[in-house]
């Protein structure tokens, strides 16, 4: 099971270069889940994950769609270059080491994560 959801994540990771969150969501999403549900993963674990995954995709060239939001809201006098150096450089910036822990993180403490949005819904009464 474990090599289903590294073979997913890499997909969509790679996916992610190229497409826009829409894209992916109404395509692949409606695909994998299923799949992933089936082989006994939580689906809220599972968004969670893949959020967090399609972040880092976002910041990395060739396209790094986050780079080009990030540059439209920079003051003029930044240069473009500046702006995605640190994603197309060979070594790792803190923002991109600081998404991969994040990354790894949730798949590791997945269990946690969806024991805490079990308890607050059932606090909010939104479960019963």
């Amino acid at each position: 099971h474990g090599m289903v959801l590294a073979i997913v994540m890499a997909l969509i990771f790679f996916i992610g270069f190229f497409l826009d969150f829409i894209e992916i969501t109404f395509i692949h999403v409606p695909v994998l889940a299923p799949i992933m549900i089936e082989f006994g993963y939580d689906p809220i674990w599972f968004c969670v994950l893949l959020a967090v995954n399609l972040q880092t995709s976002f910041m990395t060239p060739p396209f790094g769609f986050s780079l080009f939001y990030l540059k439209a809201v920079t003051p003029p006098e930044i240069s473009t270059p500046s702006v995605t150096w640190p994603a197309t450089s060979a070594a790792p910036t803190p923002n991109m080491t600081s998404i991969a822990i994040s990354v790894v993180s949730t798949l590791v403490i997945g269990i946690v994560l969806t024991w805490l949005c079990a308890r607050l819904y059932r606090r909010e009464g939104l479960l019963g």
